[in-house]
């Protein structure tokens, strides 16, 4: 079900995946003059994932990028300079030097946690942000990125339980880009589709197309609505293509040309450019203000992290350990009475009632369940309630050693009308049945 867009909303979405592609083409060349000191890893081709679904998003709104998830930062208010000296890792960058990619975030002003390494890991973290968000009332939505080989490892099934047990307003964009660094995703899921995995716990999912703009921002601006509206998680999976190696190390020689070829021609911009042109929404003279206004733009921004110092060598001791207050300071922000959520209005009485589970006294006197199925149902007892001898062999605590007999002692002979029961175990065993 898709939206209208404004005319702003469609030329925003161009021109944010505009300038994706141009802040990654000038860190290409920045890499291959030397001045960038870590990894590089493209989004080449999946632009319109990270813009689309960041686009969705309210300002109040939290997320956590991964490795290509620079369009998200732009979307977000993130300016170039500091992607740019984050890789170039200069004194001014938001960890001043001491990281040489994407690493790092903006909790105070633009609400994005920093990229964890890990694959996954993002996922339980961002549900735990959108909790706490529920928790102090701000009507808040988290979202981050997963890839095709990132959704086998354990924590994105442990996240996505949580998150579904949590009814989190979280949203989940998995990133199927055909590839987990070299391995094909048909070998390593035995899946059509990723979105799948979301049914094991509960969880609605979308299919959809990655190198669609447009379709992209509609379905997760309908997944954010409805996460925001308590719907719980929601996971997109976006079918793209990741179109250069895993980074600027790996040329991708193991993927087929018949497959690179048709990917190119569905590049995500050359294909909303088109569907521009034919909306009337864009001309040749749009097309050059925003091209002019880029250039412009990251001029002064490469300039600017250009002349940025590196980090002092006595710098590096400093800002590796978050040591209080005087490190940063997040305080919450309340948007709902704290009484709601503090004693005694937010105290719930522990007493959970269980179909096929009575109560009786346990060994130390208190209240145990103790129905198993086949013995009768009591409910709630006194400590001055006696309990059925069925019942209390299964509670009763097991019977003390006897001393051995001598062998002098006369061994008196046992009755065979019924079988012994010792410490109950016949009781209890015939009660669990």
């Amino acid at each position: 079900m898709k939206k209208a867009l404004t005319r702003q909303q469609y030329l925003d979405l161009y021109y944010f995946m505009r300038l994706n592609r141009a802040v990654e083409d000038t860190m290409v060349k920045l890499f291959r003059q030397n001045k960038i000191v870590g990894g590089l890893y493209s989004s080449l081709g999946q632009e319109a994932v990270s813009v689309g679904t960041a686009y969705a998003l309210e300002k109040k709104d939290w997320l956590a990028p991964m490795i290509r998830n620079i369009g998200a930062l732009l979307v977000k208010g993130v300016p170039p300079r500091d992607v740019f000296m984050q890789h170039m890792a200069k004194y001014d960058s938001p960890t001043k030097g001491k990281d040489g990619t994407s690493h790092f975030g903006d909790l105070e002003n633009l609400h994005i946690v920093s990229p964890i390494s890990m694959l996954g890991d993002l996922i339980p973290v961002m549900t735990g942000v959108a909790i706490a968000g529920r928790y102090l009332g701000q009507k808040i939505v988290a979202m981050t990125w997963i890839g095709d080989g990132g959704s086998s490892t354990g924590v994105f099934h442990e996240g996505m339980n949580f998150a579904a047990v949590q009814q989190a307003p979280f949203v989940l964009v998995l990133e199927n880009n055909q590839w987990a660094y070299s391995t094909p995703v048909k070998r390593q899921v035995p899946l059509e589709n990723l979105a799948d995995r979301a049914k094991a716990y509960g969880i609605p999912s979308y299919v959809v197309d990655g190198n669609d703009v447009v379709a992209v921002y509609t379905t997760a601006k309908e997944a954010v609505d409805r996460a925001r509206n308590g719907e719980g998680p929601i996971l997109i999976e976006v079918k793209t293509f990741r179109r250069l190696g895993h980074a600027q190390h790996d040329p991708a020689e193991y993927v087929p040309k018949e497959m690179r070829a048709y990917w190119e021609a569905r590049d995500p911009i050359a294909l909303y450019e088109k569907f521009l042109s034919a909306e009337k929404l864009l001309d040749a003279n749009n097309k050059k203000q925003i091209d002019e206004k880029i250039e412009t733009l990251l001029s002064a921004e490469r300039d600017f992290a250009e002349n940025s110092p590196l980090p002092p060598a006595e710098f590096a001791a400093q800002g590796v350990y978050c040591t209080g207050d005087d490190c940063h300071k997040v305080a919450p922000k309340w948007e709902r009475p704290i009484a709601e959520v503090t004693p005694p209005k937010s105290r719930v009485p522990a007493v959970w009632t269980v179909k096929g589970f009575g109560s009786g006294k346990a060994s130390g006197g208190g209240s145990a369940p103790i129905h198993f199925g086949d013995t009768e149902k009591h409910e709630e007892q006194s400590k001055d309630t006696e309990v059925p001898e069925a019942v209390a062999e299964t509670i009763r605590p097991p019977a003390q050693p006897r001393p051995v007999k001598s062998k002098s002692a006369k061994a008196t002979p046992k009755k065979s009308a019924k079988p012994a029961v010792v410490s109950g175990k016949s009781s209890a065993r015939k009660a669990r049945r």
